[in-house]
Protein backbone atom coordinates (compact mmCIF):
# COMPACT_ATOMS: atom_id res chain seq x y z
CA UNK A 1 0.00 0.00 0.00
CA UNK A 2 1.28 3.22 -0.88
CA UNK A 3 2.48 5.67 1.88
CA UNK A 4 -0.07 8.07 1.31
CA UNK A 5 -2.71 5.66 1.32
CA UNK A 6 -1.57 3.64 4.87
CA UNK A 7 -1.15 7.39 6.44
CA UNK A 8 -5.14 8.42 5.72
CA UNK A 9 -5.86 5.15 6.89
CA UNK A 10 -3.88 5.93 10.23
CA UNK A 11 -5.52 9.12 10.27
CA UNK A 12 -9.08 7.81 9.96
CA UNK A 13 -8.80 5.11 12.81
CA UNK A 14 -7.39 7.44 14.88
CA UNK A 15 -10.34 10.20 14.31
CA UNK A 16 -12.45 7.33 14.54
CA UNK A 17 -11.24 6.11 18.50
CA UNK A 18 -10.93 9.36 19.33
CA UNK A 19 -15.07 9.67 18.97
CA UNK A 20 -15.51 6.75 21.41
CA UNK A 21 -17.74 3.78 21.25
CA UNK A 22 -20.29 4.37 19.49
CA UNK A 23 -23.77 4.55 21.28
CA UNK A 24 -27.15 3.91 19.70
CA UNK A 25 -30.14 6.54 20.04
CA UNK A 26 -32.97 5.67 21.82
CA UNK A 27 -36.18 5.00 19.95
CA UNK A 28 -39.15 7.46 20.40
CA UNK A 29 -42.03 5.18 20.79
CA UNK A 30 -40.00 2.61 22.94
CA UNK A 31 -39.56 2.00 26.20
CA UNK A 32 -36.98 4.79 27.63
CA UNK A 33 -33.67 3.72 28.66
CA UNK A 34 -33.91 2.87 32.77
CA UNK A 35 -31.63 4.42 34.77
CA UNK A 36 -30.68 4.63 39.08
CA UNK A 37 -28.36 7.48 40.15
CA UNK A 38 -27.90 9.56 43.30
CA UNK A 39 -29.11 13.20 43.04
CA UNK A 40 -27.62 16.20 44.30
CA UNK A 41 -28.74 15.74 47.58
CA UNK A 42 -27.92 12.43 48.01
CA UNK A 43 -31.25 10.28 46.82
CA UNK A 44 -31.17 7.52 45.00
CA UNK A 45 -33.69 8.23 42.15
CA UNK A 46 -34.91 5.55 39.37
CA UNK A 47 -37.05 6.09 36.46
CA UNK A 48 -38.70 3.08 37.85
CA UNK A 49 -39.68 5.16 40.86
CA UNK A 50 -42.11 7.79 38.34
CA UNK A 51 -44.29 5.01 36.69
CA UNK A 52 -47.20 6.73 36.44
CA UNK A 53 -46.25 9.95 35.98
CA UNK A 54 -44.79 11.80 32.87
CA UNK A 55 -41.18 12.38 33.16
CA UNK A 56 -38.62 15.55 31.59
CA UNK A 57 -35.20 15.24 31.79
CA UNK A 58 -33.13 17.93 30.55
CA UNK A 59 -29.39 17.66 29.99
CA UNK A 60 -27.54 20.44 31.72
CA UNK A 61 -24.21 22.48 31.56
CA UNK A 62 -24.46 25.89 33.63
CA UNK A 63 -21.20 27.60 31.73
CA UNK A 64 -23.46 26.68 28.16
CA UNK A 65 -24.91 30.32 26.32
CA UNK A 66 -27.60 28.23 25.43
CA UNK A 67 -28.24 26.48 28.42
CA UNK A 68 -27.86 30.47 29.89
CA UNK A 69 -30.40 31.89 27.34
CA UNK A 70 -33.14 30.10 29.08
CA UNK A 71 -31.88 29.90 32.89
CA UNK A 72 -30.90 34.06 32.91
CA UNK A 73 -34.49 35.20 32.39
CA UNK A 74 -35.89 32.73 34.14
CA UNK A 75 -37.77 31.03 31.69
CA UNK A 76 -36.39 27.18 31.82
CA UNK A 77 -37.16 27.75 35.81
CA UNK A 78 -40.98 28.59 34.66
CA UNK A 79 -41.13 25.64 32.65
CA UNK A 80 -40.25 23.33 35.39
CA UNK A 81 -42.51 24.96 37.75
CA UNK A 82 -45.36 25.02 35.23
CA UNK A 83 -44.75 21.12 34.47
CA UNK A 84 -44.38 20.14 38.12
CA UNK A 85 -48.20 22.05 38.97
CA UNK A 86 -49.52 19.04 36.48
CA UNK A 87 -47.98 16.51 37.79
CA UNK A 88 -44.89 16.20 36.12
CA UNK A 89 -41.53 15.22 37.26
CA UNK A 90 -38.79 17.16 35.96
CA UNK A 91 -35.07 15.94 36.15
CA UNK A 92 -32.22 17.93 35.56
CA UNK A 93 -28.83 15.03 34.41
CA UNK A 94 -25.38 16.50 34.21
CA UNK A 95 -23.26 14.60 31.97
CA UNK A 96 -20.26 17.15 32.44
CA UNK A 97 -16.90 15.09 33.65
CA UNK A 98 -15.08 16.47 36.14
CA UNK A 99 -12.50 19.04 35.11
CA UNK A 100 -14.70 19.44 31.85
CA UNK A 101 -17.12 22.96 31.31
CA UNK A 102 -19.79 22.81 33.51
CA UNK A 103 -19.23 19.94 35.72
CA UNK A 104 -20.42 20.52 39.15
CA UNK A 105 -19.88 18.75 42.40
CA UNK A 106 -23.58 18.08 44.50
CA UNK A 107 -22.74 21.05 46.66
CA UNK A 108 -21.89 23.69 43.75
CA UNK A 109 -24.84 21.97 42.20
CA UNK A 110 -27.60 22.74 45.53
CA UNK A 111 -26.09 26.23 45.57
CA UNK A 112 -26.75 26.97 41.96
CA UNK A 113 -30.35 25.71 42.44
CA UNK A 114 -30.42 28.02 45.35
CA UNK A 115 -29.27 30.98 43.85
CA UNK A 116 -31.08 30.67 40.54
CA UNK A 117 -34.55 29.33 41.78
CA UNK A 118 -34.28 25.80 40.01
CA UNK A 119 -37.60 24.31 40.54
CA UNK A 120 -36.50 21.07 39.02
CA UNK A 121 -37.81 18.32 40.64
CA UNK A 122 -34.00 16.77 41.01
CA UNK A 123 -30.53 17.17 39.75
CA UNK A 124 -28.81 14.45 38.74
CA UNK A 125 -24.73 14.53 38.42
CA UNK A 126 -23.92 11.87 35.77
CA UNK A 127 -20.39 12.38 35.86
CA UNK A 128 -19.62 9.24 34.27
CA UNK A 129 -21.76 10.18 31.85
CA UNK A 130 -23.39 6.66 31.88
CA UNK A 131 -27.32 8.14 31.40
CA UNK A 132 -25.91 10.64 29.12
CA UNK A 133 -24.94 7.69 26.93
CA UNK A 134 -28.25 5.68 27.23
CA UNK A 135 -30.10 8.30 26.41
CA UNK A 136 -27.62 9.56 23.74
CA UNK A 137 -27.55 13.06 24.72
CA UNK A 138 -25.67 15.51 23.04
CA UNK A 139 -26.23 18.78 23.84
CA UNK A 140 -27.27 21.57 26.57
CA UNK A 141 -29.93 21.67 26.78
CA UNK A 142 -30.85 18.39 25.40
CA UNK A 143 -34.58 17.26 25.61
CA UNK A 144 -36.65 13.77 26.38
CA UNK A 145 -40.08 13.55 27.75
CA UNK A 146 -41.29 9.90 28.69
CA UNK A 147 -44.89 9.63 29.56
CA UNK A 148 -46.27 7.60 32.20
CA UNK A 149 -46.19 4.22 30.58
CA UNK A 150 -42.18 4.76 30.36
CA UNK A 151 -42.50 5.27 26.82
CA UNK A 152 -39.92 8.04 24.97
CA UNK A 153 -42.49 10.30 23.19
CA UNK A 154 -40.10 13.09 22.64
CA UNK A 155 -36.93 13.28 21.89
CA UNK A 156 -34.76 16.26 20.60
CA UNK A 157 -34.30 20.43 21.21
CA UNK A 158 -36.22 22.28 23.57
CA UNK A 159 -37.89 24.73 20.90
CA UNK A 160 -37.41 25.60 16.94
CA UNK A 161 -35.25 28.44 17.23
CA UNK A 162 -31.60 27.56 17.43
CA UNK A 163 -29.89 30.14 19.00
CA UNK A 164 -29.04 31.90 22.35
CA UNK A 165 -30.30 34.80 22.59
CA UNK A 166 -33.30 34.84 25.02
CA UNK A 167 -35.06 37.47 23.17
CA UNK A 168 -35.63 34.27 20.92
CA UNK A 169 -37.43 32.10 23.48
CA UNK A 170 -41.01 33.97 23.06
CA UNK A 171 -40.99 33.45 19.18
CA UNK A 172 -39.87 29.83 19.12
CA UNK A 173 -42.82 26.96 19.22
CA UNK A 174 -41.42 24.97 22.46
CA UNK A 175 -41.33 21.71 22.00
CA UNK A 176 -41.79 20.14 25.03
CA UNK A 177 -44.50 22.30 26.48
CA UNK A 178 -46.08 21.15 23.06
CA UNK A 179 -45.23 17.42 23.75
CA UNK A 180 -46.47 17.69 27.53
CA UNK A 181 -50.30 19.62 26.43
CA UNK A 182 -50.62 16.91 24.10
CA UNK A 183 -49.92 14.03 26.44
CA UNK A 184 -52.17 15.78 29.25
CA UNK A 185 -54.60 16.15 26.38
CA UNK A 186 -54.83 12.60 25.74
CA UNK A 187 -53.12 12.76 22.09
CA UNK A 188 -50.24 11.50 20.40
CA UNK A 189 -47.16 13.91 20.48
CA UNK A 190 -47.47 15.60 17.40
CA UNK A 191 -43.59 16.52 17.15
CA UNK A 192 -42.10 13.86 18.88
CA UNK A 193 -38.72 13.96 17.33
CA UNK A 194 -36.67 17.58 16.56
CA UNK A 195 -32.66 18.58 16.42
CA UNK A 196 -31.32 19.61 19.54
CA UNK A 197 -29.03 22.30 19.72
CA UNK A 198 -26.66 23.77 22.08
CA UNK A 199 -23.70 22.93 23.67
CA UNK A 200 -21.82 19.46 23.39
CA UNK A 201 -22.13 17.57 26.22
CA UNK A 202 -18.62 17.55 28.07
CA UNK A 203 -18.30 14.00 28.42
Amino acid sequence: MPMTRVLMAAATAAALAACGPSVAAPTVGQPAPAFSATDSKGKTVSLSDFRGRTVVLEWFNPECPFVKKFYEPGAMQKLQADARRDGVVWLVVNSGAPGKQGHLTPEQANAFIRANGVAATAYIPDPSGTIGRAYDARTTPHMFVIDPAGTLVYAGGIDDIQSANSADIAKARNFVTLALADLKAGRPVANPTSRPYGCSVKY
